[in-house]
């Protein structure tokens, strides 16, 4: 009996000591958790875009070079970008695909009719064409990779492009350079992948877009 007493308390006590280190690793844990914030939590600036100033530059052309090729503009619509010491970090650019405009700025032509319909960009079903910036990488000379997600007839591809940004007073300055093969986004009309015997009909499967986009400081 004496020695099932002893037992007894011996057990007692191991439990007790192995409740009492829970207790404290759980406490522990809870003040470790209130006491961590992410550093970079809040660290970034919103800088709203200005649709007036910022524009887009197209370029579309023939597979033939000596049939020549078009280019006109796209307004952007809305977005901003976030600005962490002095460097860009993240944002988001709106593009309305019904300012479609030729070189001349002219929105009522057959080009551009032809633009906005479903053999191209479809603008009246997909009126948004949305570029998510995902990472921003320092290059030689000052440049910076943009790397985002481009959604363009409601496809989403991801795109990586070279750029350039300066920040003065308040208002950044971002240019850059984007080429895409268009029929990723479904835009197919006379592609040599997926039309025969087209001849000198066949149009590029790239579109170039010069990027200029300007952003003021929120408040």
């Amino acid at each position: 009996m004496i020695r099932l007493a002893i037992l007894l308390i011996l057990v007692f006590c191991i439990s007790c000591k192995r409740q009492s280190k829970t207790e404290l690793s759980k406490s522990d844990s809870k003040e470790a958790a209130a006491s961590y914030s992410p550093v970079r939590l809040g660290a970034h600036e919103k800088y709203t875009i200005d649709e007036k100033q910022s524009v887009i530059v197209w370029k579309g052309s023939m597979v033939l070079a000596t049939k020549g090729g078009h280019t006109g503009y796209i307004s952007v619509s809305n977005g901003e970008l976030l600005i962490e010491n002095s460097r860009l970090v993240g944002g988001v650019v709106q593009v309305d695909m019904n300012t479609i405009t030729d070189e001349r700025h002219d929105t009522e032509n057959e080009l551009v009719r032809h633009l906005k319909s479903p053999d191209f960009f479809d603008a009246k079903i997909f009126p948004i064409t949305t570029f998510q910036i995902t990472k921003v990488a320092p290059a030689d000379g000052g440049n910076m990779t943009v790397t985002g997600d481009l959604t363009i007839k409601g496809i989403t591809h991801a795109v990586a492009f070279p750029a350039r940004m300066d920040i003065k007073n308040g208002v950044a300055n971002a240019k850059g350079k984007l080429t895409i093969d268009r029929t990723q986004w479904d835009v197919r009309y006379n592609s040599g992948k997926f039309f025969l015997n087209l001849a000198d009909e066949a149009i590029s499967d790239s579109i170039e877009f010069d990027v200029q986009i300007v952003a003021k400081k929120n408040g």
